[in-house]
């Protein structure tokens, strides 16, 4: 790759930085619903992964878990000690747990985005199938690790502050928006991955 693709390339990771940033700090980016939040911050890092790469994914996902924590700091809920260690909720401290829980998901997001894309891609498909199995299935994983890191470090908390046990949670995310995002990100990515794909052909950066 010359000096001018990488160029043309961090400019890219630079706008979808800036997009996933535009997403944090409007409404449109976490969607609070009772004890929990529906996101369509995932979008934008699954698609840098798909487009840019792991590392790029790792990088743009990492925003959005500097995002989430920074929410959880200033905009606090009943749950946000999950997700800052600045927040103490009913006597309840946030600690470095909550670091790994806002962003270890996050950043693992935009990584395997990258690695499972282009190991259907070069395996068995086009880039819309591919970018279509990747979102549906790095969305559900985003969920049951985020889910599943508050279940193994704040299990009780989380269940005295949300008054319903982590696992009731987990079902109800996976049956409500947690189906949503999934819906979503694999009707969205597909179009935007094969759209984006002709112009990383031209830049030499196509997956």
């Amino acid at each position: 790759m010359n000096r001018s693709q990488k160029t043309q390339k961090l400019t890219l990771a630079a706008f979808f930085v800036a997009i996933e940033i535009l997403m944090a700090v409007t409404p449109i980016g976490f969607i609070p619903v009772g004890a929990i939040n529906i996101t369509t911050m995932h979008l934008p890092v699954i698609l840098s992964g798909i487009v840019l790469g792991p590392g790029f994914g790792a990088m743009t996902g990492f925003i959005f878990g500097l995002s989430s924590m920074l929410k959880a700091t200033f905009q606090p809920g009943i749950t946000s000690f999950c997700f800052s260690p600045f927040i103490t909720i009913g006597g309840v401290h946030g600690n470095f747990a909550s670091i790994l829980i806002a962003f270890g998901p996050r950043m693992f997001l935009g990584a395997f985005s990258g690695v499972l894309y282009r190991w259907i891609r070069k395996h068995h498909g086009s880039v819309v199938k591919a970018a279509s199995i990747s979102a549906a299935v790095n969305t559900l994983l985003h969920t049951l690790l985020v889910m599943g890191l508050i279940w193994v470090f704040f299990g009780t908390q989380y269940a005295n502050a949300a008054g319903i046990t982590v696992g009731a949670v987990i079902l109800a995310v996976l049956a409500s928006n947690g189906i949503l995002e999934i819906i979503l990100a694999a009707a969205v990515i597909p179009a935007l991955a094969r759209a984006l794909n002709p112009q990383m052909e031209r830049m030499g950066i196509a997956s």
